[in-house]
């Protein structure tokens, strides 16, 4: 029961952090949130545990009670211990936080991005114009009215594309400026409330930007003119701009190597290799902190080739006990067909594929 409780505040906070204009939680409650405060108090009750008595309680509860609290009992074999459903510092969902809402066999929040990928695909009638516009939406998780008018800008890829996108929503202000972390270019929040000064770098405990572990060693961009400034809907920067730059890195390699490859349709960041020798090998890019509920994911073995690397960032492939919580959340029957690799050991992986 306590992981469902975890999984429902999960989509909970990740359908919240999308409602424009959201200050604070007012009366009445949408009903999606206020039917995961009534289950939540139904459980607390239930197992003797004081229930929140409001929305922001349960929302301040997302932000402090990690997984493995007794209330949800979350193993740590599943999650990282320490994992919050909302950022400590950015009072966001974290992105643990989708990750534990796309788990489970809708797909959630990663199952609306494969979505909005799909009706574009749909919509630009050929492969190069869906290509055009994916690698636009993952370079641009955030554009600005003064992006139009400089070189390179494609105004056809706009046009498919602008539909995808919104206004700033009021919760990523501060103080009437938006910040965009350096490094992955989407969103972040300072801790205090405050505009950080231009050219100081920020710290993790002052900063927090959807990508979470970005290096802090610039200052973030500010754009002071949120009206003219259209943001990507967050499981699209998620789950496609996050992970592009593994996703480029990987295609670099197999490039250098002359390895041709083909994406697949309806998926997220699929390529099939062609001539590596008998047997069909495809490569799925992630960038995911939570290597258990990525390895659940893969339940259908008919969907799989006969060898898929699992290409990652080298520094996730790196953190303690990373490769073994992937291996180990694998089905038995799909651990000789899948492999975990970033892309420098892209290549070396994939002749041992073969």
């Amino acid at each position: 029961m306590g992981a469902a409780i975890f999984r429902e505040l999960a989509r909970m906070a990740a359908a919240l952090a999308e409602i424009q204009g959201l200050r604070s939680f007012t009366l009445p409650y949408p009903g999606f949130a206020q039917r995961a405060l009534d289950r939540t108090v139904m459980h607390c009750l239930n197992v003797g545990e004081r229930p929140p008595k409001s929305l922001p309680e349960l929302w301040e509860w997302c932000r402090s009670r990690p997984a493995e609290d007794p209330l949800f009992a979350i193993p740590a074999s599943l999650v990282t211990p320490g994992t919050t459903l909302v950022h400590r510092v950015g009072r966001m969902p974290t992105r643990s936080c989708l990750e534990v809402a796309s788990h489970g066999p809708d797909g959630g929040v990663e199952a609306h991005a494969r979505m909005l990928l799909a009706e574009l695909g749909a919509r630009c009638g050929t492969g190069e114009r869906y290509r055009q516009c994916r690698r636009f939406l993952a370079r641009h998780p955030v554009v600005h009215q003064r992006d139009r008018f400089g070189s390179g800008w494609d105004r056809a890829v706009w046009s498919r594309v602008k539909y995808l996108y919104g206004p700033l929503p009021e919760s990523l202000l501060v103080d009437g400026t938006f910040l965009r972390c350096p490094s992955c270019g989407l969103p972040a929040l300072s801790w205090d409330g405050t505009v950080p000064i231009p050219g100081q770098p920020a710290t993790y405990s002052d900063l927090w930007c959807e990508g979470e572990d970005c290096l802090r060693d610039q200052s973030p961009n500010l754009i002071r003119e949120p009206d003219q400034a259209w943001i990507l809907q967050r499981s699209l920067r998620t789950f496609l701009a996050l992970p592009y730059r593994t996703e480029e890195a990987a295609l670099d390699a197999l490039d250098h190597a002359g390895i041709d490859h083909e994406a697949l349709p309806g998926a997220l960041s699929v390529y099939r290799l062609r001539g590596t020798g008998p047997g069909i090998v495809d490569i799925q890019v992630y960038e995911r902190l939570q290597p258990a509920l990525l390895a659940a994911s893969f339940t259908d073995s008919a969907s799989l080739a006969d060898r898929t690397l699992v290409v990652v960032p080298a520094r996730l492939a790196k953190r303690d006990g990373y490769r073994e919580a992937f291996t180990n959340a694998l089905p038995a029957a799909l651990r000789d067909r899948l492999a975990l690799t970033t892309p420098g050991d892209l290549m070396p992986d994939l002749g041992g594929a073969r």
